[in-house]
């Protein structure tokens, strides 16, 4: 449980830089140079979750079980990591109305995922893993929202033909996803 810890702590630590001392980032970026802290960042980021997945596993090798969801959760989760890979997938389309509505939509898709997450599974694993991401994913949405009401930032209106461009890619990502992947990446298939 420990590397799986000092994972999120180097990963979501990095990713909270700017949530809690933006300031700070700031500088450094005026000291390294923008090119710079973003290799910096990339493999620091890239190290802290290669810790996450490494920890994760470790865990679930000797799980510590806090309750076993019903089988309902299943398929609410489904169906919720489904919108959030919607959500993700906005986040990378231009023009789209998802990303007007939600401002965040990645930010927003990882509050989903990791809430599904934690709807489906009674291990204190993935209590740490998925509450982890949950806890940051709400305080960096809104701190993302404070920041555009700040500065005036306002995102155009998109159009439903970009909406359709980003949910057809997010439906084909996610059956690859869930009816591949993620039994091989993660050992679990969520469709049997």
């Amino acid at each position: 449980m420990s590397v799986l810890i000092a994972g999120l702590v180097l990963f979501l630590g990095l990713h909270s830089i700017r949530i809690v001392a933006d300031g700070f980032r700031s500088t450094l970026i005026s000291r390294m140079g923008e090119g710079r802290w973003k290799m910096v960042y990339a493999v620091a980021s890239l190290a802290g979750f290669v810790l996450i997945v490494w920890g994760f596993g470790q865990a679930r090798l000797d799980p510590v079980v806090l309750w076993i969801p019903p089988a309902w959760t299943r398929h609410a989760a489904a169906l919720l990591v489904l919108l959030a890979f919607i959500l993700f997938v906005a986040s990378f389309v231009r023009g789209t109305r998802i990303r007007a509505a939600v401002g965040h939509p990645m930010v927003a898709g990882v509050k989903v995922w990791a809430f599904a997450h934690l709807l489906a599974n009674g291990t204190l694993a993935d209590v740490v893993l998925f509450g982890s991401f949950l806890v940051w994913s709400i305080v960096d949405y809104i701190s993302l929202r404070r920041r555009d009401r700040a500065a005036g930032r306002e995102i155009p209106p998109g159009s439903m033909s970009r909406d359709a461009i980003a949910v057809t890619a997010a439906v084909v990502l996610y059956v690859a996803f869930a009816f591949w992947l993620h039994g091989r990446l993660f050992g679990v298939r969520p469709f049997g």
